[in-house]
């Protein structure tokens, strides 16, 4: 699952702008992962060996595997278990941005190696839901974030991540946490959290975005902005905010209440440091998370 933080690390770095990085991430969908960047990935390859091999493509009428067995850099069964083994999903956006000349191979390679290193990721793990990894890695991206209750917070971010892949996909980079700005919103749906813990949270996006997000959800192609829709948007956010509920419950002996969702256009959130706002940067669009902490 580690794509999602990868962009926002690769922004930290000042290695990719925003709109890079977006048009990285529309392009994810109809992208496929190279033989090279996986062979890179697994220390078969050195960037300058892929860079040999891409030039000598456009001398001769062979694949790219072709050419490494011939060159003696891989072998056949090598090559095979490449093509044939899952790969972190990471990989796939910073080949792209590599193929749109945003950054070199060897760049690419240190980048990545350094992701790893820094994450305390297992290179060879693929884990699509790891709590303890995605709690982790949010706090470190949160870590400017100043709440008495940040550790609810980060429980309501954590399983905010896990609910986008499990019910809308995994394939979403998070970008790191604004905090105290004016926020204005498109269409949204949003939910108040009672109790001794409070907040109110808001999931806001464009009406074309809406219509990728609910059709995802539902697993029912949507033709157009609808009551239904936006009835699929305020379902996610009350089933997220439900399971928020339980889990607290459960952790911390607390019990919360929640108010019935409802939607609207046009809301002015006005700036404050109690509002943090996420933005989930889909290939469809982005959709933005804002939360209020009411305490």
């Amino acid at each position: 699952m580690f794509i999602q933080f990868f962009g926002g690390y690769l922004l930290s770095k000042g290695v990719v702008t925003p709109e890079q990085l977006v048009k990285a991430i529309e392009k994810e969908a109809t992208s496929h992962i190279k033989l090279g960047t996986l062979a890179m990935h697994a220390s078969l390859m050195t960037p300058i060996q892929i860079e040999e091999i891409k030039i000598a493509q456009t001398h001769t009428d062979k694949r790219f595997g072709e050419l490494c067995v011939e060159k003696g850099y891989l072998t056949d069964e090598q090559v095979t278990q490449l093509l044939s083994e899952q790969y972190p999903k990471y990989l796939l956006l910073g080949q792209i941005l590599t193929d749109e000349g945003v950054f070199d191979h060897e760049t690419f390679q240190m980048l990545v190696n350094d992701y790893i290193t820094e994450s305390c990721i297992d290179k060879d793990g693929i884990p699509e839901e790891d709590n303890i990894m995605i709690h982790a890695m949010l706090t470190d991206y949160c870590r400017d974030i100043h709440s008495s209750n940040k550790e609810y917070l980060m429980e309501y971010l954590t399983l905010m991540v896990n609910n986008l892949i499990r019910f809308i996909g995994a394939d979403f980079t998070l970008m790191p946490p604004v905090n105290n700005i004016d926020c204005h919103t498109a269409h949204y749906s949003t939910q108040k959290v009672t109790g001794p813990f409070k907040l109110d949270s808001v999931i806001d996006m464009d009406e074309d975005i809406a219509v990728m997000f609910a059709s995802r959800y539902v697993n029912e192609m949507f033709e157009s902005f609808d009551e239904y829709v936006q009835a699929s948007m305020e379902d996610f956010l009350n089933l997220h905010n439900g399971l928020f509920t339980v889990n607290i419950s459960n952790s911390y002996s607390v019990e919360l209440q929640l108010e019935a969702p409802y939607s609207g256009t046009d809301l002015d959130i006005p700036a404050s440091e109690n509002v943090f706002v996420f933005q989930a940067l889909y290939p469809f669009g982005t959709v933005n998370i804002i939360i209020t902490d009411q305490n």
